[in-house]
């Protein structure tokens, strides 16, 4: 149980620096579709974030009312890292087309 919590910390940790990484990419950087993309990827680690936050919850404190909350955070996170995800993945196909447009 304490590996599967270092473990779960440890990917929470991954998450929260690439979505830090994926925010300040949208900031500094000036072209529009790319600056959506950016924000849709940095979406998906959020996402991601939330759904391990959950399950690391559950796994920390066994109780009625954390199942309750830790479901809501891992359907949310699934939730918002399926729609972010399609999003990435439309915003991507033009990515490289606006780059070598603007170059």
């Amino acid at each position: 149980m304490l590996v599967l919590n270092i473990i779960l910390a440890v990917f929470i940790i991954i998450t929260t620096i690439t979505f830090a990484y994926f925010k300040f990419k949208q900031t500094r950087t000036t072209l529009p579709i790319r600056k959506k993309w950016y924000r849709y990827r940095a979406g998906e680690m959020f996402s991601v974030f939330l759904t391990l936050f959950g399950i690391n919850q559950i796994f920390l404190y066994p109780t009625l009312i954390t199942y309750v909350i830790g479901a809501i955070f891992i359907i949310y996170g699934v939730t918002v890292f399926i729609g972010n995800f399609k999003r990435a993945r439309h915003y991507g196909k033009f990515v490289v087309e606006e780059f070598s447009l603007n170059n």
